[in-house]
C-alpha cells in the first residue's frame, strides 16, 4: 500500500457503481431517472425537445399519484 498510486480505472469504476446505486435508490423511492428520459427523447424522438428537470419531475409525479392514467410514449 504505502505510497503506491491508485489507478485511474478504480475511480471510474467507483463513479459508475455510485451512479448505479443512486439510480437504484431513486427508482425504489419512485423518482424516475431524468438522464434516461433525455437520452430516450434524443434518440427516439429527435423532433421533440426534452422537458426540463422540474417539469419532468412534476409530470412523473402526476402520472404516478394522480392526473393522467398510465400514459407511456413507447
Amino acid at each position: 500500500m504505502g505510497t503506491d498510486l491508485v489507478p485511474l480505472s478504480h475511480f471510474a469504476t467507483h463513479k459508475r457503481v455510485w451512479r448505479r446505486l443512486v439510480q437504484t435508490a431513486r427508482l425504489c423511492c419512485g423518482v424516475p431517472d431524468y438522464d434516461n428520459y433525455v437520452r430516450h427523447i434524443l434518440e427516439k424522438h429527435p423532433d421533440r425537445e426534452p422537458m426540463d428537470y422540474k417539469t419532468f419531475f412534476r409530470e412523473r409525479q402526476e402520472a404516478r399519484f394522480g392526473g393522467r392514467s398510465g400514459f407511456r410514449c413507447c
